[in-house]
């Protein structure tokens, strides 16, 4: 799956990898490490249930990422988004915008049955 929404999501974390990369103190000198992170988020991305309605990841109350790789990408996005804003603001204000969109209800082929 792909679309605007969808790609302006992969650019935004691609952005934030690489100013986290390049200027944290904490980041990782292994650049293959970035690169299958990014791979994972792209993927996670094209499978999202929501695709282009898809809330914030913070919001969603799907989560598809593995705890380890969650807790990496919720580090790295601690980090880089208030930086980001100097950096990359039009992607920043758009992706504030999203976070502030309303979840949208699960689609029938993820709800839990009862």
């Amino acid at each position: 799956m792909s679309g605007k929404r969808i790609d302006r999501e992969k650019l935004t974390i691609r952005k934030m990898m690489a100013l986290y990369q390049r200027r944290c103190p904490d980041a990782l000198p292994d650049e293959a490490h970035y690169q299958a992170l990014n791979a994972y988020a792209d993927k996670r991305l094209d499978k999202c249930v929501f695709g282009e309605e898809k809330p914030a990841c913070k919001q969603c109350p799907v989560h598809c990422y593995q705890p380890a790789k969650r807790e990496e990408m919720k580090q790295i996005m601690r980090w880089s988004g208030p930086r980001m804003l100097w950096r990359h603001p039009i992607l920043t204000i758009r992706h504030l915008i999203d976070d502030r969109r309303p979840v949208p209800e699960l689609p029938e082929k993820v709800k839990p049955k009862k």
